[in-house]
C-alpha cells in the first residue's frame, strides 16, 4: 500500500462540483492507499461533521490537514472573491507547510483545483508527481454572445487572456508539464492545449456520481424536464427556457413542465423570459437545495436539459445515473458525456438554430416510443461504465502504478 500526499483545495461531501468532486477523489484513492490530503482550514468543519455522520473504514487510511496563507496574506480574501489569486499564493506555500511537516509518502498529487493553468510545485518534493484531473472551460461560441451579459463578456475576455498568457509563456505552467510522471486529462481538448504528444497522459472525465439507485419503470404522468445549475450564462439556462417554449409550442397537448433548480446572478432575466414567452404555467424555479433533495428531483425527470459551455459538468452524470436522457451541446465537456444511445448532442450556426435543435432532442426523446425506455437502460449503463466513482478510484490507482 503506497502512501500519497494529495493537495484538495475544495473538499467538502456535503457541495457537488469542485468541493464534492475534492472529497470524492480522497476517498477513492484511500480505497487502495493511505492519503494525506491537504486542503483549507475552511473545510474543516464539513469534512469531520461528514465523518462522523456516515462512519466508514475507508477513512482509516485518510490523514487530513489543514493549510492556510497567514492572515496578513489572505485579509483581502471574501468567499468566491479572489478565489484564483488565493489559490496561487497556496500552492506556493504548500511545499513549504509539507516540508516542515516532515512527512513521509511515494506519490505527490495535485489534485484540485482541477485547472490546467496553474502552475504546482509539488513536484519539488523530490517524488513522483501526478497532476490532475486538469482541465478548463472552452470559449463560449460567438454565436451566444448576444444573451451574454455585458459583464460576462468583459470578465470572459480577461479570463481568456491569463489563460493564454499561463499557456504560452508562464515557466512555472511549463515546468509544471514537464515535471509531471502522469496527467490526467479531463477532456480531449487539454492534451492539444497543453502539448501532451509526448508525456504519459490519459483523458477521462474528471466527474462521477454515487449510486443512488434507479427504478427500471419510466416515470409516470406528463414529461418533466428538469435543468439544474447555477443561474449563469455558462450554464445556458436562457436556453434551456427558449428550448422548452418551442417544444412546448409545439405539443401543447402534452403538459409538460420545465423545473429549473439552481440560483445566480441570471434569475431576475430567467423570470423575465419565462413571463415574455407566456410559459409561466408550465415552469417551475426552485432554489439552491440540499444534494439528497436534488437526487430526489431528479429520480422522477422525463429528460435532463442542459445546454452549458463548460468543459465538466457533474450534474450530467448524476442525471445519468438515474437512466435519464440528457439533451445537452456539441463541445469537450457535457457533449462529450452523451451519445445517441443515451440522449442528444446539439450545435448550429446561430442561436436560434440551436435552440430549435434543442426542441428537436426534446421531442426525439420524448416521442421515441419503446425507444426511450432503451434510452434509459443506456443513460444507467454509460454511468455504471464510465461515471460511478468507483471507476475514478480503478483510474487513480492504475496512475499510481504506473509511477
Amino acid at each position: 500500500m503506497k502512501t500519497i500526499l494529495a493537495t484538495t483545495y475544495a473538499v467538502n461531501p456535503y457541495k457537488g462540483s469542485e468541493d464534492g468532486m475534492g472529497w470524492n477523489f480522497v476517498y477513492q484513492a484511500a480505497r487502495y492507499n493511505r492519503v494525506i490530503a491537504v486542503t483549507r482550514e475552511n473545510n474543516r468543519p464539513a469534512i469531520e461533521r461528514y465523518m462522523a455522520e456516515h462512519p466508514d473504514p475507508v477513512y482509516a487510511n485518510i490523514r487530513y490537514l489543514y493549510y492556510d496563507l497567514p492572515k496578513h496574506l489572505r485579509w483581502w480574501k471574501r468567499g468566491s472573491r479572489g478565489a484564483m489569486l488565493y489559490y496561487l499564493l497556496w500552492q506556493r506555500g504548500i511545499v513549504d507547510f509539507v516540508r516542515r511537516q516532515k512527512l513521509e509518502f511515494d506519490i505527490a498529487h495535485n489534485l484540485n483545483f482541477h485547472n490546467d493553468w496553474t502552475p504546482s510545485r509539488l513536484w519539488k518534493l523530490g517524488k513522483p508527481f501526478v497532476w490532475g484531473p486538469i482541465g478548463h472551460h472552452p470559449r463560449i461560441p460567438s454565436i451566444f454572445n448576444r444573451t451574454m451579459p455585458l459583464a460576462d463578456r468583459a470578465k470572459n475576455a480577461f479570463t481568456w487572456s491569463i489563460k493564454n498568457y499561463f499557456w504560452k509563456w508562464n515557466g512555472a505552467l511549463r515546468k509544471t508539464k514537464e515535471k509531471a510522471d502522469y496527467i490526467w486529462c479531463m477532456n480531449d481538448s487539454v492534451p492539444d492545449t497543453l502539448g501532451l504528444a509526448n508525456q504519459p497522459h490519459k483523458v477521462f472525465p474528471n466527474v462521477g456520481n454515487l449510486d443512488y439507485g434507479w427504478s427500471p419503470e419510466p416515470p409516470t404522468g406528463p414529461p418533466n424536464i428538469l435543468f439544474a445549475g447555477r443561474l449563469v450564462h455558462l450554464k445556458g439556462p436562457d436556453l434551456a427556457v427558449e428550448a422548452f417554449a418551442d417544444y412546448l409550442k409545439r405539443h401543447p397537448e402534452s403538459g409538460a413542465t420545465l423545473t429549473l433548480v439552481g440560483k445566480g446572478p441570471e434569475k431576475d432575466r430567467i423570470d423575465a423570459l419565462v413571463k415574455k414567452l407566456g410559459i409561466n404555467e408550465s415552469v417551475r424555479l426552485i432554489d439552491w437545495i440540499e444534494r439528497d433533495r436534488l437526487m430526489e428531483i431528479m429520480k422522477s425527470a422525463s429528460v435532463f436539459l442542459f445546454p452549458s459551455h463548460e468543459g465538466a459538468g457533474m450534474v450530467v452524470p448524476e442525471a445519468l445515473s438515474f437512466g435519464v436522457p440528457v439533451v445537452t451541446l456539441e463541445n469537450c465537456g457535457p457533449g462529450r458525456f452523451v451519445d445517441p444511445s443515451c440522449g442528444v448532442v446539439v450545435d448550429g450556426d446561430s442561436y436560434e438554430e440551436v435552440v430549435g435543435r434543442l426542441a428537436d432532442g426534446l421531442e426525439k426523446i420524448l416521442h421515441a416510443g419503446a425507444g426511450y425506455q432503451q434510452m434509459r437502460e443506456a443513460a444507467r449503463e454509460k454511468f455504471l461504465n464510465r461515471f460511478h466513482w468507483d471507476k475514478k478510484g480503478e483510474i487513480l490507482q492504475s496512475i499510481y502504478a504506473s509511477v
